[in-house]
């Protein structure tokens, strides 16, 4: 018995340990697009006035910023730096616009305020601009748009664009949701991909250029340094890499599942999504509706039933009886069809969850500015079989997949 116990614990051990080399691996073979362009390709950017967008997502793999890198390397000129939808720090909430600041004693240049498109004067000085910024794979996302019209002005000006490549924390894989129709375009669809897109920020790129969707209707001078050791398989988890939040409700990876599931429920104001909590996007509940007998087992992700209290936000300070989400690590994630299914599970078991009394019109178009249709609401409203919401939210998908196909990099 003793040694039957001896050898069980040696293969526990030999088991977790080769985990930790697994995961170590990873972490070493995953190289960033900032740390192949400082060790291998400097070449790039060397010698020119460069802006760079960032903002502190943009990280090498040890956790360097990287515009404290291009800041302090002698082999370029780091002029000013471009930050998007809540500031270099991430801190400023959805929707507030973002000031000029500096830091690292160069000049910060908010590209979410009044000024949204780099016009002739910010780039007077400026030989290309750098992009390193942690995406997370979700059309409604403000990065990617801000992507568009920022190589829409360099278009314009005549200035190369150059991406340093990051993972889709999402994976390569998960491809899920519809084509946003034309007019309900917005700077919450401006890239008109499927809700989840599942392409790394160097690839929306590429196809922001190569289909001409910038409003100009211009091509710039685009250039992609690659990673190297990431693989379409891989969610942020597999990477080994660090994770620095990209927004204020957005503090891990799995916020990123959470947002991709439950962000389209959450523009309409009626049911908390865990914001005020320790795990934003990771709830969904409601001290007034009814939550019993709703499917909790989808393809990778499982509602365990539960009560929380928001510390701020909707129902703050008050319990609340819901759900908490958990997710598989699966390829087979379909996040935003799923968000839509479980509403309207809600919608059924709460009868006037979704009428004009209930919902406030700006809650009602910022769901179909997220969703880019108005099919998916009215399906729902209308108590519509399960098949035809799953239709209607992978409308358009195989359109994507076409167009997906001719820039994948890995």
């Amino acid at each position: 018995m003793k040694q039957l116990k001896d050898t069980s614990i040696l293969l526990t051990s030999s088991l977790f340990c080769l985990l930790m080399l697994t995961s170590i691996s990873n972490s070493q073979n995953v190289r960033l697009g900032i740390d192949i362009l400082l060790d291998e390709e400097i070449n790039v950017v060397e010698n020119k006035r460069i802006a760079l967008f960032t903002n502190q997502s943009g990280i090498n793999v040890k956790g360097v910023p990287t515009a404290e890198l291009l800041s302090k390397d002698s082999r370029v000129q780091l002029k000013k730096i471009f930050v998007p939808e809540h500031g270099y720090y991430t801190t400023i909430p959805a929707g507030e616009p973002v000031a000029n600041d500096s830091i690292f004693d160069t000049p910060i240049v908010s590209l979410y305020g009044s000024l949204k498109i780099p016009n002739k004067k910010i780039l007077s000085d400026i030989d290309a601009v750098v992009v390193d910024i942690q995406d997370i794979g979700v059309r409604s996302y403000t990065y990617i748009s801000s992507l568009l019209y920022l190589m829409q002005g360099c278009a314009e000006n005549n200035i190369e664009v150059i991406i340093l490549d990051r993972p889709n924390p999402l994976g390569g894989l998960i491809v899920d949701g519809n084509l946003p129709e034309k007019e309900f375009k917005s700077f919450v669809s401006l890239v008109p991909t499927t809700y989840i897109h599942g392409c790394t920020i160097g690839e929306i790129a590429m196809m922001i250029n190569g289909e001409i969707w910038t409003e100009n209707k211009k091509q710039c001078n685009l250039t992609i340094v690659k990673m190297e050791g990431w693989e379409r398989w891989m969610a942020w988890d597999d990477t080994g890499l660090i994770w620095i939040p990209t927004s204020p409700h957005v503090p891990t990876a799995n916020s990123v599942r959470g947002i991709a599931t439950l962000g389209t429920i959450g523009e309409l104001g009626l049911v908390s999504i865990g914001i005020g909590t320790t795990s934003p996007f990771g709830y969904l509940g409601s001290p007034f509706l009814n939550f019993d007998s709703l499917k909790v087992d989808y393809e990778g992700i499982y509602l365990q039933k539960t009560k929380y209290r928001p510390f701020y936000g909707m129902f703050s300070g008050k319990d609340v009886d819901g759900y908490y989400l958990k997710f598989n690590l699966s390829n087979h994630l379909k996040p935003y069809t799923t968000g839509l299914l479980i509403l309207r599970e809600l919608s059924i078991k709460n009868t006037d969850l979704l009428s004009d009394n209930e919902l406030k019109l700006r809650s009602k178009e910022m769901f179909l500015k997220v969703t880019g249709t108005d099919k998916i609401l009215n399906a729902i409203r209308s108590k519509l079989p399960e098949e035809m919401i799953v239709s209607l939210a992978n409308e358009g998908l195989i359109e994507f997949l076409n167009i997906r196909k001719k820039y994948l990099l890995y």
